[in-house]
């Protein structure tokens, strides 16, 4: 894909979405009607976006947030778009209009924007990356929705949220493990270190044992990645050569022979050694007598 000429990078930031957004914060009247700009809304008119990326939302931080909005106010407004059943639905700022109710606040500013879900959505995931707000597995989530649902390919899903592509293919593995590992990331549990290290083993049951280690005992992500290199070199080794009946049998007769226990070792189907074991002297003595007899 060409990157020549002028391209839409959400990445630069919501400016390049949410064109003359800057000129509005500077220039309209926060009591202003109108169907766009910059705005009063009553708090109660906004709803949440039914496709925020962001599940989790800190209540402590958001408690320390509402002191601040309840001192300084809102300084930087709320993006919202018109709502079909009446009101708005948030585009950006969910976490100040979630603060806001809490510092008792009744209207918030807000600039109004016409978006279609896609350009919702992608407003919303933009502002959630630049402020470092999702968890892997959240990101992960929501690049996988823009591939599923709107048709993007890594490179371009790369492009429109300023990122490289490898950084969206590493997100995207990260729905390759297990629920409960997932889990843990979304929970903080595990970091992306960890997950990414993780994905280097096969089963889904080796993936969850270490994942549940690692994080039982708080290990590095370098000691995470130490296992899994010992856990793929133990599962490496090719399993010993089934005994036949046949070689069962041969080690019987030995044994009822020599009078002493025999192991029969195969190195491959074809070849091996055996092993006659004896406790003392005297008995070696008898093994030999009996074999060179």
């Amino acid at each position: 894909m060409s990157t020549g000429g002028k391209r839409q990078a959400l990445g630069r930031g919501l400016a390049a979405l949410i064109p003359n957004a800057a000129e509005d914060r500077r220039d309209a009247n926060p009591h202003a009607a109108g169907d766009s700009g910059l705005r009063l809304l009553d708090i109660e008119s906004i709803h949440p976006f039914a496709r925020q990326p962001r599940k989790h939302f800190d209540d402590s931080r958001l408690d320390e947030l509402a002191e601040t909005i309840r001192s300084q106010g809102i300084i930087q407004p709320l993006v919202v778009r018109n709502r079909h059943s009446g009101g708005f639905e948030l585009i950006a700022g969910e976490r100040r209009w979630r603060a806001a109710q809490r510092a008792g606040l009744h209207q918030v500013p807000a600039v109004v924007r016409e978006a279609s879900e896609s350009q919702a959505f992608e407003m919303t995931l933009v502002e959630n990356l630049q402020r470092e707000d999702l968890n892997p597995i959240e990101e992960a989530e929501a690049f996988q929705y823009m591939v599923a649902e709107h048709g993007h390919t890594q490179e371009s899903l790369a492009l429109r949220v300023g990122k490289d592509r490898s950084t969206v293919a590493n997100a995207l593995r990260l729905l390759k493990l297990p629920p409960a590992v997932r889990a843990m990331v979304r929970e903080g549990r595990l970091n992306m270190g960890h997950a990414r290290a993780l994905l280097g083993l096969e089963s889904d049951q080796a993936i969850d044992r270490l994942a549940r280690q690692a994080a039982s005992r708080n290990l590095s992500v370098r000691q995470v990645e130490s296992l899994v290199k010992r856990e793929r070199t133990n599962d490496s080794r090719p399993a010993p050569p089934q005994v036949s009946p046949a070689a069962r049998d041969l080690v019987h007769r030995l044994e009822q022979a020599l009078a002493a226990r025999v192991k029969l070792v195969q190195s491959s189907p074809k070849s091996g050694h055996l092993e006659i074991h004896y406790g003392s002297l005297d008995e070696l003595d008898a093994i030999l007598a009996k074999i060179l007899r």
